[in-house]
């Protein structure tokens, strides 16, 4: 397994956190939240098992997820469902997104 799963586990946990927030504003976006959230590890992990272009497009799902997720926070945010992502949030979002990038290419 890519040591980068435990990353997006929390990366799952702190969505979940925002996630109960922007519930209590618009159910939809937290629920969309929550679906892309899981679907980074969910992903990796998938194509941690799996070989060539499967691999892959496995780690390019999980990259689209990654980035729906800071979309997600990002419109939260903007909607004033939520305040700005905390640093170490965005950081560890980054880091996944970074990391999936050099794996698709």
């Amino acid at each position: 397994m890519l040591r980068i799963y435990r990353v997006a586990l929390r990366v799952a946990a702190d969505a979940a956190d925002a996630a109960d927030r922007i519930g209590r504003r618009d159910a939809d976006l937290a629920r969309q939240l929550r679906r892309a959230a899981a679907s980074v590890p969910l992903n990796i992990a998938e194509g941690s098992g799996s070989l060539g272009g499967t691999r892959r497009a496995r780690y390019a799902n999980a990259l689209g997820s990654a980035y729906e997720v800071a979309a997600c926070l990002d419109v939260a945010a903007a909607m004033r469902c939520i305040p700005d992502p905390q640093p170490d949030v965005r950081q560890r979002l980054d880091h996944v997104i970074g990391t999936l990038v050099k794996l698709t290419r």
